[in-house]
């Protein structure tokens, strides 16, 4: 499968104020996520994010949520996205097939989101420089899992060039300082 910008849609799994700062390689995490944002919305691509428990772990941080609109961000407290009423329904509203993530904890939420979306038809992705943990073994374990249970795993760079598809394109250009 690859990532065509007509059926992605980028779905951010608890970017969040005192989750990020917790996670180990949290500052590749966040720079790797504003790449894959940046790229999404020149080429058009949905953007949705989650919230853990907010009151908790509070708000997504403020580099991602500058990117982000009011409407795209939804509170969970299931770890499970997909069971997320608000979230589900923002990502069905959207009619994309194909969802990437990115986000933490790549063990707990963003392995339950993955597996939530897959069990309900989706073909996901999972971005493995964008995702941490706060353990490198956890970190390796849910990436493991989620290879095994059918997700894509893949990079920022193998996102951003699927998406682009050519070269040949203005939006190669554009986008290029992404890449380098």
């Amino acid at each position: 499968m690859l990532l065509e910008r007509t059926q992605s849609l980028l779905l951010l799994v608890d970017l969040q104020e005192r989750l990020i700062p917790a996670v180990m390689e949290g500052e590749r995490t966040l720079a790797n996520a504003l790449r894959l944002i940046r790229a999404a919305r020149r080429l058009q691509i949905p953007v949705l994010a989650s919230e853990q428990y907010p009151e908790g772990l509070g708000p997504t941080v403020p580099p991602v949520r500058a990117l982000l609109e009011a409407g795209e961000i939804h509170g969970k407290t299931t770890f499970d996205g997909a069971r997320a009423r608000g979230l589900a329904d923002a990502v069905a509203a959207t009619h994309r097939r194909r969802i990437v993530l990115a986000g933490s904890e790549a063990h707990v939420c963003v392995l339950q989101t993955a597996a939530g979306f897959m069990a309900r038809g989706f073909e996901t992705a999972v971005v493995a420089d964008a995702v941490a943990s706060r353990a490198a073994e956890s970190r390796r374990m849910g990436l493991d899992r989620l290879a095994a249970a059918g997700a894509q795993i893949v990079t920022t760079e193998m996102v951003l060039f699927e998406w682009i598809g050519e070269a040949a394109t203005p939006e190669f250009k554009e986008l290029l300082e992404l890449i380098k």
